[in-house]
């Protein structure tokens, strides 16, 4: 594409001598050229299209197109029980699946009048896993960075850390992502015997895998090089635009809503809201290298809880609510141990109506409407949820933080080089089953 004397022209090659174009081109005063980087392109993390009109190396205008990935989350919700919305919910952002979960849930028990009966057991087991989501996310963010940036070892140190997590979700919720492993109510099941002395274990190496990207990077000259003053988005910008989480944050307002609008308990935690006053690319990874380790003192702080506290219920006491069947995590990994099987059979004949009847009919929400935040590792996400009193929503709204956050790409990218646009877009960290949802 180009523009002479204020007016468009769209050259199309349609074979020839390549020269002949090039010296057409050349003899132009002003040459735009307009590329697709997406949506197939492996640094859009998914199907993302982004159209840039360059000036040379120089992008002039960048726009994103979403809607590739469109899944339909939101109305499908509306055809499901309350509970299955948590199966629905924990796809939208699959890399921190189980923050979703907490939103969503956290929603229907405002919604519902259950908030503050939920089990002290059940909200630290979901602080411990939120947690470990967060740390999970911000570990893909920035190992696939680094990758991104030629430095491999980065995605590889980043992958290996991860995957300690993700073995210990698998332990408690028989799933390694998508776990639905958040109910309304509580918990769909309790830790495991022995799950708090693996993440014990594997604790430590965890903390050095994070000492390990760090010694790599935060001090590299060529990593320095790559984002240090690229993608400035200051914190006027991110209050007019709506962005949240490590991005705003790394503009200096310690905005992080476990502070500002404590739920699950998160009040009764020490950690810090890490902050930067870069407002760049460098600032942002500085702030999720940072949070990670406020993650970790979170972690610990839950185990020690849990450790200390005696046994009890993760599901609100509630027939209306709470299935009468006990979920186990069996040999197969789906919740089909004997004791499971053998706990909905062997109790009375009304107890097998009833959960029969809250698996497929579902319980009632009072008629009303309700929204809960939370702070997702991609910043704000929001839950509105309206009910007309039946057994699933009439509507269903999710604020997911990566839609409002790509919002900020033409001012991360117009001025700089088209090298950068990977950099700001992996900044950003945006995961597209939670934009298209």
């Amino acid at each position: 594409m180009t523009r002479v004397d204020g007016a468009a022209e769209e050259f199309v090659a349609l074979g020839g001598d390549w020269e002949d174009i090039a010296q057409e081109l050349a003899r132009r005063k002003e040459e735009r050229v307009v590329v697709n980087m997406g949506p197939q392109h492996p640094s859009t993390h998914g199907v993302l299209r982004l159209i840039l009109e360059l000036d040379g190396e120089t992008v002039r205008e960048t726009r994103v197109a979403l809607g590739y990935l469109h899944t339909g989350i939101e109305k499908t919700m509306e055809y499901r029980t309350w509970a299955q919305g948590s199966v629905l919910a924990t796809r939208m952002d699959y890399v921190a699946s189980i923050m979703n979960e907490a939103g969503y849930c956290l929603a229907v028990e405002k919604l519902a009048g259950l908030t503050d009966r939920i089990p002290e057991r059940a909200q630290v087991i979901r602080v411990l896993m939120m947690e470990l989501a967060r740390v999970s996310s911000h570990l893909v963010c920035l190992g696939s960075a680094g990758n991104e940036l030629g430095g491999t070892t980065l995605m590889t140190i980043g992958f290996r850390e991860r995957e300690q997590i993700l073995r210990f979700f698998e332990m408690v919720t028989g799933q390694r992502m998508n776990n639905a492993y958040f109910r309304p109510g509580g918990l769909a099941q309790d830790l495991p015997p022995g799950a708090l002395d693996w993440l014990k274990g594997v604790y430590p190496s965890m903390v050095r895998g994070m000492d390990d990207f760090d010694n790599m990077v935060m001090a590299n000259p060529l990593w320095k090089a790559r984002t240090v003053g690229i993608g400035v988005l200051n914190l006027a910008a991110c209050m007019a635009l709506g962005i949240t989480g490590p991005m705003v944050r790394a503009a200096g307002l310690p905005l992080d809503l476990r502070k500002d609008q404590p739920y699950s308990g998160y009040e009764n935690y020490d950690f810090e809201v890490c902050t930067a006053d870069t407002a760049d690319v460098y600032g942002r990874y500085l702030v999720r290298s940072n949070e990670m380790r406020e993650s970790m003192k979170i972690i610990a702080q839950c185990v020690d809880k849990l450790e200390r506290m005696d046994a009890g219920p993760v599901m609100i006491d509630d027939p209306a609510i709470a299935w009468p069947a006990k979920l186990e995590v069996g040999p197969d990994g789906q919740g089909q141990a004997p004791g499971h099987v053998r706990e909905i059979m062997s109790t009375s004949m009304e107890s097998l109506i009833r959960h029969f009847k809250l698996v497929g009919e579902g319980f009632r929400v009072p008629a009303g409407q309700a929204f809960q935040a939370i702070e997702h590792a991609k910043g704000i996400f929001g839950v509105h949820l309206v009910s007309d009193g039946g057994t699933r929503p009439y509507r269903v709204h999710v604020r997911e933080p990566s839609y409002n956050n790509l919002q900020s790409m033409a001012a991360l990218c117009n001025g700089g080089t088209i090298s950068d646009v990977v950099v700001c877009l992996a900044s950003i960290d945006p995961v597209m089953g939670g934009v298209d949802r």
